[in-house]
Parts: C-alpha cells; structure tokens; sequence
C-alpha cells in the first residue's frame, strides 16, 4: 500500500511525515510538484526515492483533505 511509505518519526524532521523514514517530509515533496517539477525531475534530483515514493506523496495529500465538513471555529 502506498500510505505504507509514509512514517512519521518524533526524531525525524520534528515528526513531520516523512518518505520511508528518510528526511524527505511529504511537504517538500508536494512542494516541488506544485512548483511544476515532473516526477521524472524530482526523482533525477533525489536518488534515493523511488516513483512510488512520490505516488505516496499525492496518496497521503489526498487522504489528508478528507474531509466531511469544514467548521470556522474562530473568526
């Protein structure tokens, strides 16, 4: 599974989730592929991740944002 790839470790990028406990947390992933890097780009640029690496990125972006309702609490 996907999500599978994604650990969060309290000692690994202040517990922020992160690719197979490497120190590539979610975020910057998803960063660079909304600041139009492919992931054929991303993956040249960083060795040691693997396409699904990537593919788990989105995954967990999109599980993320499941959301039923979104209540302001505070104005």
């Amino acid at each position: 599974m996907l999500l599978d790839r994604i650990t969060t470790d309290p000692s690994l990028c202040h517990g922020k989730p992160c690719i197979r406990g490497m120190r590539y947390p979610v975020q910057m992933i998803l960063e660079l592929l909304s600041a139009g890097m492919s992931q054929e780009d991303i993956l040249a640029d960083y060795d040691d991740l693997e396409p699904e690496d990537v593919l788990a990125a989105l995954a967990f972006a999109a599980h993320s944002v499941q959301v039923k309702r979104v209540q302001i609490l505070a104005r």
